[in-house]
C-alpha cells in the first residue's frame, strides 16, 4: 500500500460503531459523536456525526491534525458521545494512531478507516 497518510489534500473517513451495554445493538440517532486529535496545547476538534443505526462517520483532511510546525502521522484519536448535547461517553486515546495499517483507498474518495466498535454503559 502506498504512503496514503502523508497526503495532505486527500480526504479521510473515519467511521465507528458504538453499541450500548446489555442490548447490543448501535445507539440510536439520538447520539452524536465528535471526533478529536490529543495534542500537548490543545486537542484538534476533526469533525462530527450523527449515528446512524450507531455508526458515526467523520470526514475531514490530514492538515486537520497537522500543521506547518507539527505534521503528524500518528494522530492520538478519541471520540466523545452525547446524547442531547450532554457528554454520556469518552472513549480512551488511541496513542499514535498508524493510519496506514487500516486504511484502504477508494478512488475519488480517499482513505476509509474504520476505527472499531466501542461499548457504551
Amino acid at each position: 500500500m502506498t504512503d496514503l497518510s502523508l497526503n495532505k489534500d486527500m480526504n479521510l473517513e473515519v467511521t465507528a460503531k458504538f453499541i450500548g451495554k446489555g442490548h447490543d445493538s448501535g445507539l440510536l440517532d439520538d447520539h452524536t459523536v465528535r471526533l478529536y486529535d490529543e495534542d500537548i496545547f490543545g486537542d484538534d476538534y476533526l469533525g462530527e456525526s450523527r449515528l446512524q443505526d450507531g455508526v458515526a462517520r467523520i470526514n475531514f483532511t490530514h492538515k486537520s491534525f497537522g500543521d506547518a510546525l507539527n505534521l503528524e502521522n500518528k494522530p492520538d484519536f478519541y471520540f466523545v458521545v452525547y446524547k442531547n448535547k450532554e457528554q454520556v461517553f469518552k472513549t480512551k486515546v488511541l496513542i499514535n494512531y498508524n493510519l496506514k495499517t487500516i486504511e484502504t483507498f477508494k478512488m475519488g474518495e480517499g482513505a476509509k478507516i474504520d476505527l472499531g466498535t466501542f461499548l457504551i454503559d
